[in-house]
């Protein structure tokens, strides 16, 4: 199983959805970079369901502890061990409809890849739940970028939910402002007006024992040109292989993605001019990459998020077990659309992938 990316710096993550825990190996950090517990905590709290009437009912302390890697407040250098324990789980809802092949999930391609000896409770190591421990080695990230480029930005904004769609930015400077001056953080939004019809699309999905998902978008602000590399090495490949381990990642576009594919050249060139000894583009519809590298221009992507796969409604299914066909409508604890807890795992996936480019 592979459960490790990086190249300079390694990010493993361990453990199961109703295990007794779940956490992170960070290996390649560099020692003396301070660690600022509160501000990690905070980063889990963005992800956490605590607080959240439109996420699940499982509610989650996800308090991290540091096993190793960290000594008088900063980085040894050695590998870095976060811990966070399960608490509070229902393994019980599962046990019952272990033999049904959820649609939607990897029940089904996860018991043929590991020959039925996978931990099929919640989702297991399949889980978003895993998503807790890659936040917390993007807080982790963050904070090694806090010294080494103490004027990035790493951010996020929700795009769309459902039928409900925002605007895109008509230019790029406008990254810059809205990068601190969400009127909701934890519900970033261009247009705040949006709010309350996004989250009714949510409510209806979840009054009709159904779910939706969206669009997030991420950006860098103030990222160096001339990092990355072509082909094999870019920043769209690196960032975009890190994106998808993200549980109901299924698109990712640069800049202006697939717009750009019913224009003209002419139309989607980015512009180029010197603005006070500095190199800018007019526009930025490349997403601030050309040739893989980074261009000097906010990094700017979307993230597509499919609708969650448990629903309440009665769906078609196989019972593997008997081999034979079922139908099934799945009881316990679940999200009604990702989105609304996802942006932060988006902004540490980013996280992890620059530092892994700048060190």
């Amino acid at each position: 199983m592979g459960s490790t990316w990086g190249n300079n710096l390694k990010i493993s993550i361990f453990g199961e959805s109703h295990g007794e825990g779940i956490g992170a190996v960070l290996d390649g950090l560099p020692p003396g970079v301070p660690i600022d517990l509160t501000r990690i905590q905070q980063e889990l709290n963005r992800r956490s369901a605590k607080g959240n009437p439109l996420a699940t009912p499982r509610k989650e302390e996800d308090q991290i502890e540091i096993l190793s890697g960290v000594f008088n407040g900063k980085t040894t250098g050695a590998p870095l061990t976060g811990l966070i324990r399960n608490e509070n789980t229902r393994s019980g809802d599962y046990s019952k409809t272990k033999d049904l092949m959820r649609p939607g999930h990897a029940d089904f391609s996860g018991n043929i890849r590991f020959q039925g000896f996978q931990d099929y409770r919640g989702g297991g190591h399949f889980s978003a739940r895993l998503t807790a421990p890659l936040v917390f080695a993007g807080a982790v990230a963050k904070e090694v970028l806090r010294v080494i480029k103490p004027a990035l930005i790493i951010s996020s904004r929700i795009v769309s939910i459902g039928g409900i769609s925002d605007v895109s930015l008509p230019q790029w400077q406008d990254y810059d402002d809205l990068s601190n001056n969400f009127k909701n953080p934890a519900f970033p939004l261009y247009t705040p007006d949006l709010e309350i019809s996004m989250k009714d699309e949510i409510i209806a999905a979840m009054n009709d024992h159904d779910s939706v998902g969206g669009i997030i978008e991420g950006f860098v602000i103030g990222l160096d040109p001339g990092i990355g590399n072509p082909f094999f090495e870019s920043i769209e490949s690196r960032l975009a292989s890190i994106l998808f381990s993200i549980p109901g990642v299924k698109g990712i576009t640069f800049g202006a993605g697939f717009g750009l594919t019913n224009k003209r050249g002419s139309q989607v060139n980015d512009p180029m001019i010197i603005n006070n000894g500095r190199v800018e583009t007019l526009t930025n519809n490349n997403g601030g990459i050309n040739g893989g590298i980074s261009n000097g221009m906010p990094v700017v992507f979307q993230v597509a998020m499919k609708p969650t796969p448990s629903i309440g409604k009665q769906q078609q299914t196989i019972n593997l077990a008997a081999m034979e066909n079922a139908s099934l409508e799945i009881v316990g604890r679940h999200d009604p659309c990702i989105v609304v807890r996802a942006f932060p795992v988006v902004e540490a996936a980013t996280a992890l992938c620059l530092v892994d480019f700048l060190i």
